[in-house]
């Protein structure tokens, strides 16, 4: 079977889809959730994705014959799981704000919060 390289996917759109987006996206979710609720700095949430970024193309490389070190693929993977960390995390937040300080904060929208005026 011949490899359709393509800009954001190695092997198929299915296996992007369902290893980078579902499954890493899941983890990266989470990790950004977790980040949130435990207060923790943005910069610590980066260093935890770039690993998560590593383990799949791990998985491309073991499930799907796709390439381990490809610089090109692992950036691409490392951007999709950073927007998806980055936007659990100031949901995350925004509920956080909204509620335990809901006398001075409240929700403007899914990602962002706003003093009460």
């Amino acid at each position: 079977m011949e490899k359709d390289l393509s800009f954001l996917w190695e092997v198929s759109p299915f296996e992007f889809i369902l290893v980078t987006v579902l499954l890493a996206g899941g983890a990266a979710w989470m990790t950004g959730r977790a980040n949130a609720r435990t207060w923790s700095p943005d910069w610590q949430l980066a260093i935890y994705i770039v690993l998560l970024a590593a383990a799949t193309r791990f998985i491309h490389f073991a499930l799907f014959s796709g390439s381990l070190l490809s610089l090109w693929y692992y950036c691409v993977d490392l951007i999709v799981l950073l927007v998806i960390a980055f936007c659990a995390n100031r949901f995350t937040r925004a509920g956080q704000m909204a509620s335990q300080y809901g006398f001075a904060f409240e929700r403007s929208s899914p990602f962002t919060f706003r003093r009460r005026g």
